[in-house]
């Protein structure tokens, strides 16, 4: 919640500002002398009104300029000599809010209006309502009260300046760490994961020009560093904001089935329905809820088959993956990284998402990516 002064809520200030003005005018009032006493009731309730009126000048200022000025003409034609504090105040309030064309237009109706009326309802001289020096004193309180609002504006926009400048120069520094740990994967896994994939082809082409069996061991290897490489290029991309190489989505779904059958999976994948275009983050997830649920299998299910199916529905994608491991509802796996980060990146779309063992034994994944086809 937004602090005021000392602390105390904007709405709770403004009324205690209200709360004060009005006992100041009505204080006032019962000081002075009015015309009649049948329109001593209407003064001080339009006194009081005026004042009260302020508790909403932060919401409504416009409308309290209006209010607090007809407060005081009313009043001033009741016989009540009192100082228009509340007009001042609203004066204030609506050029910190930025309407000076209007409270200038305004504050000219109003001296008009305040000199009609002693001219038009009282027969002795004519009243100030901001002072008994004349008119050039009514200006002066007019003009002191205008400028203290557009000081006080002005001191706020200023402030806001800083602090979207503040927060620039955050956001800057923040691009600017991501840049430097783009650079430091670059320089470290990169050259680790090349070792690894480098290590691994020459092993198999040496196999192979002796004219030995390569391990599939050693196949999975190879296949595991290209792979490890190309997702490492397309984040370290991403981190920097570049769009030169398109991530992995839908379309990438069967070449990542087809890859899991080197690691000993019997994978299968249907597609049901005919795919459209879909939102970007959505083909990318797509992608990844079927990499991470085949990971986890081939990893952790000492599993010998998966099937993936992808419903292609009207509004939706529907992914289920089954695997024929050895969970049970009773002994069920505790949730790792991966399977929390699916599940954050399913719920920030909209979507949901249930990864349990099955009754037949097995894991089941299954997701639902809703599809916005106007976007």
């Amino acid at each position: 919640m937004d602090r005021g002064r000392f602390g105390a809520p904007p709405g709770v200030w403004d009324g205690a500002v209200a709360v004060g003005v009005a006992a100041l005018l009505v204080g006032t009032g019962l000081s002075g002398e009015g015309s009649t006493a049948n329109s001593d009731l209407l003064g001080y309730a339009l006194l009081a009104g005026g004042g009260l009126a302020l508790a909403a000048a932060r919401r409504a200022p416009l409308l309290v300029l209006a209010v607090t000025g007809l407060c005081a003409v009313g009043y001033q034609e009741a016989g009540f000599d009192v100082l228009a504090v509340s007009y001042l105040v609203a004066v204030y309030g609506a050029v910190r809010a930025g309407h000076r064309a209007i409270t200038v237009a305004a504050s000219v109706a109003m001296l008009i209006a305040l000199h009609l009326t002693a001219l038009v309802f009282q027969d002795e001289p004519v009243r100030e309502a901001f002072g008994r020096g004349g008119g050039v004193l009514e200006i002066a309180w007019l003009i002191a009260a205008f400028a203290a609002g557009e000081a006080v504006r002005q001191a706020e926009r200023r402030a806001e300046e800083a602090e979207r400048t503040r927060e620039e120069t955050a956001r800057r520094r923040a691009d600017e760490e991501r840049l430097r740990i783009a650079r430091e994967l670059h320089d470290s896994l990169t050259h680790q994961i090349s070792v690894i994939k480098v290590q691994a082809e020459v092993a198999v082409h040496v196999a192979r020009r002796l004219g030995e069996q390569v391990p599939e061991a050693m196949l999975a290897i190879q296949e595991a560093g290209r792979e490890a490489s190309r997702e490492l290029r397309a984040t370290l991309e991403a981190l920097r904001d570049d769009d030169t190489t398109p991530p992995r989505g839908f379309d990438d779904v069967p070449e990542l089935v087809e890859r899991s059958r080197t690691l000993g999976l019997d994978a299968r994948l249907t597609i049901h329905g005919r795919q459209h275009d879909v939102p970007a983050a959505v083909d990318r997830t797509v992608y990844r809820i079927v990499q991470e649920a085949l990971t986890n299998v081939a990893r952790h299910a000492d599993a010998t088959t998966a099937v993936v199916r992808i419903d292609c529905l009207l509004d939706s994608l529907a992914i289920r993956i089954d695997d024929d491991g050895k969970a049970t509802p009773a002994a069920a796996p505790l949730p790792g990284l991966g399977l929390l980060g699916m599940r954050e990146r399913i719920t920030a779309l909209g979507g949901r998402l249930r990864a349990e063992p099955r009754d037949g034994g097995g894991f089941t994944v299954q997701a639902e990516l809703p599809v916005d086809r106007t976007s």
